[in-house]
C-alpha cells in the first residue's frame, strides 16, 4: 500500500514558478513509476510527466517540455515537479500517482495509487 500527499501548489502569475512535491509512504518507493497528472474544470484528466523506476527515463506532455521537470529523491520517498514559465492554461488540480507495472506511463488508468490533488492557479 502506498499513500501519496502533494504539497506546493498555489496561485502564481504567468511566467512564474512553482515546485510541487509528493511524499510517499512505503518501503519500495524506488520500484514505482511516478507520474503527475492534472485536471482542469470541465476537462479530462491529462498526463503531465512521469519518471520510470527502471532505467530512469522521464516523459512529458509536449506542451510542458522545456518548462516542467520531474525528479525524485528515493531516500526521501518524494517526487517533485518543478514548473517554470507557467501559463494560465497550466491552471488545474495536479495529482501525483504511482504504479509498479503497466504498458503506458501516460495512461492514468494504469496508475494504482493517487494523491488527493492540489490546486495550481496561474493568473494572466
Amino acid at each position: 500500500q502506498v499513500q501519496l500527499v502533494e504539497s506546493g501548489g498555489g496561485l502564481v502569475q504567468a511566467g512564474g514558478s512553482l515546485r510541487l512535491s509528493c511524499a510517499a509512504t512505503g518501503r519500495t518507493f524506488s520500484r514505482y513509476t511516478m507520474g503527475w497528472f492534472r485536471q482542469a474544470p470541465g476537462k479530462e484528466r491529462e498526463f503531465v510527466a512521469a519518471d520510470s523506476w527502471s532505467g530512469g527515463n522521464t516523459y512529458y506532455l509536449d506542451s510542458v517540455k522545456g518548462r516542467f521537470t520531474i525528479s525524485r529523491d528515493n531516500a526521501k520517498n518524494t517526487v517533485y515537479l518543478q514548473m517554470n514559465s507557467l501559463k494560465p492554461e497550466d491552471t488545474a488540480v495536479y495529482y501525483c500517482a504511482a504504479r509498479n507495472s503497466g504498458v503506458s506511463v501516460t495512461t492514468w488508468t494504469e496508475y494504482t495509487y493517487w494523491g488527493q490533488g492540489i490546486q495550481v492557479t496561474v493568473s494572466s
